[in-house]
């Protein structure tokens, strides 16, 4: 709670903005990353700061989605992949289970019909096993990808019902089948075999440059499994909900300032 009182009266007086102001000036337009991943982590722990049920935190960070996506539209980011729910997550109480399948039909819908969406061209698809969500998150997903699936300036994937090693498996049955089939001889299974048949593979840019992961935590948990093995990986102290611009903008400038060598 101190952390907000600080950030509001540093916000009153400017001094953020500023700050802002100084990193955007700092971030070089020619290395942006074109792929980067978020694990939004911290909604609930926020809400029980707030003093608040944890569903409450859901719907702030559902909130901060709309804005990060437009942050990184506004910067020139091509793909973002946000994961929103786990596999795992299925095993939390009913009622937050519940409270956030309502949350994504909601928000599927309004991505769908947002101005800015259409204006910029944003590709929205779900990624994950989908036949497991209730048939009105299914139904809301079809309708935003539908509406976007044209589009080809941006692409925005949220992770739903995702495991990145389910994606794997996923991945590999769909290539024994191709085998069974006689479509395809078991030599011919690469790594980029294996990366064409992954839920990324409709991306120009499957494999995140970045990923960010907010609240504090140091894991991937699941996320990208296959696809981050060169990632860079920024962790972030801030909560999702709370997770400003400016946090955004040091994430880029601290990706800028690595080298990366990918082995070599």
């Amino acid at each position: 709670m101190l952390l907000l009182k600080l950030y509001n009266i540093l916000s009153r007086f400017g001094v953020l903005k500023i700050y802002e102001k100084i990193l955007e000036n700092e971030i070089s337009k020619d290395d942006l990353p074109k792929h980067i991943g978020v694990i939004m982590d911290g909604n609930r722990r926020m809400a029980r700061l707030m003093g608040d049920k944890p569903t409450r935190g859901h719907y702030l960070g559902a909130k901060k989605v709309r804005m990060f996506i437009r942050w990184c539209v506004d910067i020139g980011i091509k793909v973002v992949t946000l994961y929103a729910f786990s596999l795992e997550n299925f095993n939390r109480p009913k009622e937050e289970v519940d409270t956030l399948m309502d949350l994504f039909e909601r928000e599927f819908i309004k991505l769908a019909d947002d101005e800015d969406v259409h204006k910029y061209k944003i590709n929205i698809r779900a990624i994950g096993r989908i036949d497991l969500l209730p048939e009105r998150v299914k139904r809301a997903i079809e309708y935003a990808e539908n509406r976007t699936k044209d589009y080809k300036n941006h692409f925005v994937n949220v992770a739903i019902a995702y495991g990145g090693q389910q994606e794997i498996v996923d991945a590999v049955k769909r290539i024994g089948k191709k085998i069974k089939n006689n479509e395809m001889d078991l030599d011919d299974i690469s790594v980029e075999t294996i990366s064409k048949n992954l839920y990324t593979a409709h991306l120009p840019y499957p494999n995140p440059d970045l990923i960010i992961r907010t609240s504090g935590e140091e894991r991937i948990s699941n996320f990208l499994t296959w696809q981050s093995s060169y990632s860079e990986l920024y962790f972030c102290e801030t909560y999702w909900p709370q997770f400003r611009r400016i946090d955004f903008l040091r994430s880029i400038r601290d990706y800028q300032r690595r080298e990366r060598r990918f082995g070599k």
